[in-house]
């Protein structure tokens, strides 16, 4: 059977990974990789029965109903975020909203600009449409502690670039793009008539009072930003999430009707997760709490053992430089010796060997024994 060319040429499972996964099955470990509060134990999950008796809407719409679009607008205005529904498509995950993008602005051999280090999954997603990657490069400082945008690497980004991917806060370096880097960055998609996306899923979770990029001036580029109920209410179950878009007057309608024209083929989003969003939003803020609470417990755990580490701007990973190791065999080495599951950089597509990538939602007991283990590998600066 031939498959189609969207797919990688081989599937099988790393030598890497597959050693991981006989590693893991030999005895408990503790898992510094978790990714959702619910599995942290943080939030509890949500009654899909007691949501779809509270659902009363007939309404089908390719962009969502209209009673979500308008809570996510009221979501963004306590952020002081001004949107109108009209600028809102709501979709079943944010992976889905990357794939209507691409469906709508690229044609099959173009090229997303993403951002390295960076989550994997957008290359993924990239190939799944017949599109190709071009990275662009964050820099770290050891004097500043803290990751930055390298602009000039964009400069050598290839003639069929039609979409910029930006990711802040960023997974997995924490970084959180400044009020400079973005000028730098809409600067550059009007010069090459760019599109600008910006997955701001963890957007909700800084910790240095950056204003969110949305209320930065976005010149005379159309520009997404893509959340959802994932992390914004920490329920990746729900599976709905949402674009909102600024766009110049002159293109906005057409932008939106294909937008709808796409989304429409699909309609993929529940009614139950329609009212989950309804119910959920408007407490959003109470629910953050508790994963903030957690979040910051576990970062003045992490400066105070590792002074020198990287700055965490938002998000809920942090990265620890181990330069004298293979952060491959090294995250191999400590889950057999000591029953603790890390991630290592090459996964990020970190530019230099010996980075280990943590979850900042672990629990305070587990996270503590994490940094212990880890000490003993860590730069002797950190």
């Amino acid at each position: 059977m031939i498959f189609s060319s969207r797919l990688p040429k081989d599937l099988s499972e790393s030598p890497f990974f597959k050693a991981l996964e006989e590693e893991k099955q030999k005895s408990p470990y503790i898992d510094l990789t978790v990714s959702s509060p619910l599995k942290a134990g943080i939030l509890s999950d949500i009654s899909f029965e007691y949501i779809e008796k509270k659902w009363t809407s007939k309404e089908v719409s390719a962009e969502g109903s209209l009673l979500v679009r308008q809570a996510i607008c009221d979501y963004y205005a306590s952020r002081f975020g001004v949107f109108s529904p009209e600028q809102v498509i709501i979709s079943s995950g944010t992976s889905e909203a990357y794939s209507f993008l691409f469906k709508t602005f690229c044609d099959p051999g173009d090229v997303i600009l993403t951002p390295m280090p960076g989550y994997p999954l957008l290359d993924t997603l990239a190939n799944l449409e017949y599109l190709s990657c071009y990275p662009y490069f964050l820099d770290y400082n050891e004097e500043s502690l803290s990751f930055s945008l390298d602009s000039q690497t964009l400069l050598s980004a290839p003639e069929r670039a039609k979409i910029l991917l930006l990711v802040s806060p960023h997974n997995p370096t924490g970084h959180v793009v400044s009020e400079l880097e973005w000028k730098q960055i809409i600067s550059f998609c009007e010069e090459r008539s760019l599109v600008l996306v910006v997955d701001e899923v963890f957007g909700d979770y800084c910790y240095d009072g950056k204003p969110r990029s949305w209320s930065y001036d976005c010149g005379t580029v159309p520009v997404f930003w893509l959340n959802g109920l994932s992390k914004t209410v920490g329920n990746p179950h729900l599976k709905l999430s949402w674009m909102v878009f600024k766009a110049p007057e002159d293109q906005f309608e057409k932008i939106r009707e294909a937008l709808t024209f796409v989304a429409d083929a699909y309609l993929s989003v529940s009614s139950g997760a329609q009212a989950a969003a309804l119910d959920l939003l408007p407490k959003a803020d109470s629910i953050q709490e508790r994963v903030v609470s957690r979040l910051k417990q576990n970062l003045d755990a992490l400066k105070a053992m590792f002074p020198h580490a990287p700055i965490v701007q938002g998000g809920w990973y942090a990265s620890i430089c181990c330069e004298a190791y293979d952060d491959e065999s090294l995250v191999l080495e400590i889950l057999k010796e000591n029953r603790l599951l890390v991630q290592p950089g090459f996964f990020f597509d970190f530019s230099e060997d010996g980075w280990l990538v943590i979850s900042l939602l672990s629990s305070p007991e587990d996270f503590l024994f994490g940094l212990k283990t880890i000490a003993p590998f860590v730069n002797q600066n950190q």
